[in-house]
């Protein structure tokens, strides 16, 4: 049972890092297919999930997810219908970024804590593209057929693939590099 300042330890750390992977995520590097890599935006989510375990992990991803949300709410006046604008809200944010929450999941059952870290951030990372891939197949592309001329699933893979694997790629390595100065931050 957790006594009171550790509720609060954990209440300061968690918003500390939504803030923290709120403002990495205002800062990005454009794709030449188009998409964002923000450098390293999930991994202060990945960080509460592995010390606080996925049930906060989730709570806290679903928050930060909120405010992006709101952040990039100029994204759903685009809809054509209520459903579409639903979409957009669901699966470009609450739903894709929710998923992070997940990444300690293997935080105990993994031999070591780097083979831990980069399968969590593959799965959540997986699952976070699966959503931007069903929205830019099913309705990004309704709104603005690509210009490449590419059937709809074929650049959506390619558009949100290329980013997310870069950012997946770039979080593993920076979470490890993190975890060997400080493991007391995801512990």
């Amino acid at each position: 049972m957790e006594n009171r300042n550790q509720k609060t330890s954990r209440l300061v750390f968690s918003a500390v890092m939504i803030a923290v992977g709120t403002v990495l995520s205002l800062f990005k590097i454009d794709f030449v297919m188009g998409g964002g890599l923000t450098i390293c935006a999930m991994l202060p989510l990945v960080m509460v999930s592995f010390r606080y375990g996925t049930k906060w992990g989730v709570f806290t991803a679903f928050v930060f997810s909120v405010l992006q949300c709101l952040l990039g709410l100029d994204n759903v006046q685009y809809a054509t219908s209520v459903g579409m604008a639903v979409a957009i809200i669901l699966f470009d944010y609450i739903v894709a970024y929710t998923v992070i929450g997940f990444s300690g999941i293997f935080r105990n059952s993994a031999k070591n804590f780097k083979s831990a870290l980069i399968s969590g951030i593959a799965l959540t990372f997986f699952a976070r593209f699966l959503c931007h891939f069903i929205t830019g197949w099913m309705i990004w592309d309704v709104l603005w057929p690509n210009e490449f001329g590419m059937a709809a699933p074929v650049y959506s893979f390619c558009y949100n693939g290329s980013y997310m694997l870069a950012e997946a790629i770039i979080s593993s390595v920076a979470g490890t590099i993190i975890f060997k100065k400080r493991p007391e931050l995801f512990q």
